[in-house]
């Protein structure tokens, strides 16, 4: 079968990357189609995918949907000649070229449509031109008719112990020491059409977060956009690719971004997130991660995530809380990558079975 898969942003590399690999061994042919936008592409050169470009990503928000319909019909002109009998994606691109060229769509979503007016209005865009949307189980918002849920995160297609073995040569590429602490601050760029109105540390609360952390361990600093002179020295300089692998050996996360947040939090890394997101509104993915296995802390004021930031990083013994926690969500999740590989080989009567007897995606454990 030929399948086309429409990649967005880095972490759709990393959610796809598995479910690429395993349906080329069954005999399936995958054409990816990559937008340029931040890592993506850096990332997806490193991990080896062939691809082809189909569209930059504006640095405005207006440019972004201005560039929408642009971006789409690049999108269906490359999947035209490639004919395929499946489009795979996060979005509309895909929705919109599997409508034109009228082959199903399947869209993976973990953003919910509650969270701001951005996001709602995105899902009304695409909705009626998806013919199946995959979430998690922890996902607030019915969608109705064409939604399934899951009892997985999409971080877990890529950091699913199935797929995901640490490598410690990362101390080498830190260039500390095997039993030296070290912290990752994340810094979001804020910049995609549904983060208008999100904010979270200024420049002077990220100034003295990382000079508190400082005082009980390493920090590194991963950051979307450029950060000041005096916070350089801070960041971290390694393949994109080995961003998980610091994850899992960090003493903890201090971050504003969402994905980073639930791989930390997976990976038995305690976090600290802070944004606007934050809230009654919040996502179900993080109500779940703080409040059902207690692996991260969620603020809106950025004080008060700083103040948590330097209490937990004083404890030297929480990794060891934090891993325990861990393989509790192990235990009660499926491996979303073998799930979903049976979910297009055998699409549309897997959505039937799932929509029926969801208890059937329990034999991917």
């Amino acid at each position: 079968m030929n399948i086309g898969i429409v990649i967005n942003t880095p972490a759709q590399v990393h959610f796809f990357k598995n479910i690429v690999n395993a349906l080329e061994k069954k005999g399936h042919t995958v054409e990816i189609l990559v937008r340029d936008y931040g890592e993506t592409l850096p990332l997806a050169n490193e991990l080896g995918l062939k691809f082809f470009l189909y569209g930059k990503s504006h640095e405005s928000k207006i440019g972004k949907i201005v560039d929408l319909p642009i971006n789409v019909l690049r999108a269906r002109n490359l999947l035209k000649k490639y004919k395929p009998k499946m489009i795979l994606g996060f979005g509309g691109q895909e929705s919109y070229s599997g409508f034109i060229l009228r082959c199903p769509s399947i869209v993976f979503q973990d953003s919910e449509p509650h969270i701001n007016f951005a996001y709602l209005l995105q899902y009304k865009m695409f909705m009626p031109f998806v013919d199946s949307l995959v979430t998690t189980k922890s996902y607030i918002d019915d969608l109705g008719k064409k939604h399934i849920k899951v009892n997985s995160y999409k971080e877990l297609a890529y950091l699913h112990p199935h797929y995901f073995t640490p490598d410690e040569n990362i101390f080498d590429l830190l260039n500390i020491g095997k039993n030296e602490n070290f912290v990752i601050v994340r810094f979001n760029g804020f910049d995609a059409v549904h983060d208008a109105g999100v904010g979270s540390y200024s420049l002077e609360q990220k100034r003295r977060l990382v000079s508190g952390l400082e005082q009980y361990a390493r920090v590194f600093i991963s950051s979307e956009k450029k950060v000041t002179k005096d916070l350089e020295k801070y960041l971290l300089n390694i393949p994109k690719h080995k961003i998980h692998d610091c994850l899992y050996y960090a003493q903890m996360l201090v971050t504003d971004t969402q994905t980073m947040t639930t791989e930390a939090g997976i990976l038995g890394t305690p976090v600290i997130r802070c944004n606007s997101f934050v809230g009654s509104n919040d996502m179900g993915n993080f109500i779940e991660l703080e409040h059902n296995y207690k692996l991260i802390f969620s603020y809106r004021n950025p004080d008060h995530a700083i103040e948590k930031a330097l209490s937990l990083i004083k404890d030297p013994d929480i990794k060891k809380e934090w891993n325990k926690k861990k393989q509790k969500l192990l235990d009660d999740k499926i491996d979303i990558t073998s799930f979903i590989v049976w979910y297009i080989e055998n699409y549309p009567e897997s959505f039937k079975e799932i929509k029926n007897h969801p208890e059937t995606q329990y034999k991917f454990r």
